[in-house]
């Protein structure tokens, strides 16, 4: 998890993300998914942060508008030939922003219900996957464009789950 340290607008919106990364091993024109998109990193600092350049077709199509100094957005670097594979495979890119339109506690986890555009809910399939600000996450029933997911509090806690409400809307 990082946190929007700035945001300006110069031409395109630029933002600073505040990392644990090392940024010694960030290169310039890396990839890293910021809330589920993938960014290119245009500046590195020693202080532990990366500057990304954001476009108005990204945002016309995800919800980083509305990040702000404070924020915290999922990260995560490009995976590399060799590492393990584990959970789900996410390839491609932010196709639309889903609402969250519930959210219950349910057990130990909590459990969330969006609603995804009418063009995409198609694709959402129970027991299936759904990448999500960053995270892959296990369907557990779909309701037309409704659909709903199991959070368990490992997950809530090392991503900006933790912080879900009802409203919002994610990539």
């Amino acid at each position: 998890v990082g946190r929007i340290v700035e945001t300006k607008v110069t031409g395109d919106l630029r933002a600073r993300i505040a990392t644990r990364y090392e940024v010694a091993g960030i290169d310039i024109g890396a990839s890293i998914a910021c809330d589920g998109v993938c960014l290119t990193v245009v500046a590195l600092g020693p202080e532990g942060w990366f500057d990304v350049e954001i476009s108005a077709e990204t945002l016309s199509k995800t919800n980083l508008d509305a990040w702000a100094p404070g924020k915290r957005v999922n990260l995560e670097r490009a995976l590399k030939v060799g590492d393990e594979l584990g959970g789900h495979i996410v390839s491609g890119h932010v196709d639309g922003l889903a609402e969250v339109v519930a959210v219950r506690a349910e057990g130990g986890s909590v459990r969330v219900r969006f609603r995804a555009p009418e063009a995409l809910a198609r694709f959402i399939a129970p027991k299936g996957s759904v990448a999500l600000n960053g995270t892959s996450l296990t369907v557990n029933e779909v309701a037309g464009a409704e659909f709903g997911v199991n959070l368990i509090p490992h997950t809530q806690e090392v991503t900006t789950w933790g912080e879900v409400a009802v409203g919002a809307f994610v990539n």
